[in-house]
């Protein structure tokens, strides 16, 4: 079940950024995903926004991967559906 429109919006405001390329990714997960955002995917949602804005524009690039406590299931999942698609 999806989340409630004020947890997201409380979410979407959570999510702004500092670098720009961060921003966009963010907003484009939202746009894409505001109605499937689900209560379990909450958790590792925000352990990825308590990441610097170069470590998570790292893991949104594909130029590191998650380590240690970070290499859980719902954060390969959050960032599965945060990153852009490869072509």
């Amino acid at each position: 079940m999806p989340i409630p429109s004020e947890t997201l919006s409380l979410l979407r405001w959570r999510a702004r950024r500092g670098l720009l390329e961060n921003d966009l990714m963010m907003e484009r997960f939202f746009e894409r995903f505001h109605d499937r955002i689900e209560e379990s995917d909450l958790e590792p949602l925000n352990t990825l926004l308590d990441l610097s804005d170069n470590d998570l524009m790292d893991l949104l690039l594909r130029r590191k991967e998650p380590e240690g406590e970070l290499a859980t299931e719902g954060v390969h999942r959050v960032l599965a559906m945060l990153r852009p698609v490869r072509n």
